[in-house]
């Protein structure tokens, strides 16, 4: 069994190549993995195994048709995670968005098909539906994405959905909720909030910190993907829905309280353009047809979460500033030098 993984040295993609490898889902315990990502700033090569017997790593981008040529042929499916994902951003620059995601994405879909690939997953996001004030999205829901990256991602869900419907690519899409947990680029809400709060540093808050967003564990999610690898019908959406709501305001009070924080520390920002209210994701046909369940609470997950980078500084001050590891005069001010891009608290 071979599995291309791209986007694989990123936060969620390496969490499914670590667990595959760990043997860690059921009859791929030898599977070997091919790993393509194109190290951009969120992808860092030391999110996976130096050296594995069953890995192997290509840098390389997956709009580089050439590339997918020599790499994809002999495998049996594509688990494509390698996407653009920070919504501030795409508010601020949407060209890379529309270029990684979309063309990426019908890039691989050509070569999947020219290649012979049987079967191949596109993970996708919640963010494709918009806001909705109350109630749940179904996998019937409209798509109607509020920013460029969230728009991005819809159409790629709709490029793959036609290489179904036209070609007959054996592919299935999940979208999921807010994800969190080890090895998350400290640009997301969760990441930096706890970076800032154990460099004792204030937390930027979007607006009143009302917007509403549903988390899971990254592991949680990873179990979903493989369950829709293994057992997904082609053509067909998967809503990966965590099940618990949370204000931003809440999820800011927790992490407060688990870093032993005072709340005087939270500064209120200008809001995102376009910020969605609230994401709710029905994921009653997932659990029905394919028998997923979360396991892993958000208190719990949080908790652990906090701990994890508690005890890996050097991970996420590199990831934060760069492979200096914080050593420039940004981090020296006691400011992070990605702060002018992603110190908004964004919840993704």
């Amino acid at each position: 069994m071979r599995i291309a993984v791209t986007g694989g040295a990123g936060f969620i993609g390496s969490h499914y190549v670590r667990t595959l490898l760990d043997g860690g889902y059921q009859g791929y315990e030898n599977a070997h993995v091919t790993v393509l990502d194109k190290l951009t700033y969120a992808g860092l090569r030391v999110n996976l195994p130096a050296a594995h017997p069953r890995l192997d790593f290509v840098q390389g981008d997956i709009c580089d048709r050439a590339l997918l040529r020599r790499v994809l042929p002999g495998h049996d499916a594509v688990v494509h995670f390698a996407a653009e994902s920070h919504v501030d951003r795409s508010v601020r620059d949407a060209d890379v968005f529309t270029r990684t995601n979309v063309g990426g994405t019908q890039a691989l879909a050509d070569i999947c098909l020219e290649a012979g690939v049987p079967r191949m997953v596109h993970v996708s996001t919640d963010e494709v539906y918009g806001s909705i004030p109350e109630g749940s999205w179904t996998e019937e829901s409209p798509l109607l994405p509020n920013s460029p990256y969230a728009a991005s991602k819809a159409a790629a869900d709709l490029m793959v959905r036609a290489y179904w419907r036209t070609h007959g690519l054996n592919v299935s899409v999940t979208r999921c909720s807010n994800n969190y947990g080890p090895y998350q680029h400290p640009e997301k809400l969760v990441p930096l909030f706890v970076t800032h709060l154990l460099e004792g540093l204030p937390l930027p808050l979007y607006g009143d910190g009302r917007n509403v967003r549903e988390w899971m564990h990254v592991d949680d999610h990873c179990r979903a993907v493989q369950l829709v690898l293994t057992e997904g019908e082609a053509g067909e959406i998967y809503n990966v829905g965590g099940g618990e709501e949370l204000t931003n305001l809440d999820v800011t009070a927790r992490l407060l309280d688990l870093c032993g924080a005072d709340p005087s520390v939270v500064r209120r920002v200008a809001d995102r353009k376009g910020h969605d209210l609230r994401y709710s994701l029905d994921g009653t046909k997932l659990r029905d047809t394919l028998g997923f369940t979360p396991r892993i609470g958000f208190a719990q997950g949080l908790a652990e979460t906090v701990e994890w980078y508690r005890a890996h500084p050097r991970w996420w001050r590199t990831a934060k500033y760069g492979r200096s590891g914080g050593s420039g005069p940004a981090h020296r001010q006691g400011r992070p030098a990605m702060a002018p891009r992603a110190a908004v608290g964004s919840a993704r």
